[in-house]
């Protein structure tokens, strides 16, 4: 059990929580996640179509911004309890 605990310690398995769609989510710890990153946490099979788009926001994140919304091509940095919605549109 110690060098299950000693790599855990090591900063390349650590991980963290987030919750996404109301589904707690456990992700390799990184700095930051991308949008279509957390479109493919929310969805096992995500909506497609030439119309479809998605709307992710988030909250309880870092401090300088706590709170907003991602767009395709955006990153937001991460940490451990931030909450992600996700919401898929279609445009017809």
């Amino acid at each position: 059990m110690n060098s299950s605990q000693e790599n855990k310690n090591q900063g390349h398995s650590k991980e963290i929580t987030i919750i996404v769609n109301g589904r707690q989510k456990i992700v390799a710890a990184k700095e930051t996640l991308s949008f279509s990153e957390i479109v493919a946490l929310a969805f096992d099979n995500p909506p497609t179509g030439e119309n479809i788009t998605f709307t992710v926001t988030y909250r309880k994140g870092h401090g300088n911004k706590p709170e907003g919304t991602l767009v395709e091509g955006e990153t937001v940095k991460i940490k451990d309890g931030m909450i992600f919605n996700v919401t898929s549109t279609n445009k017809s």
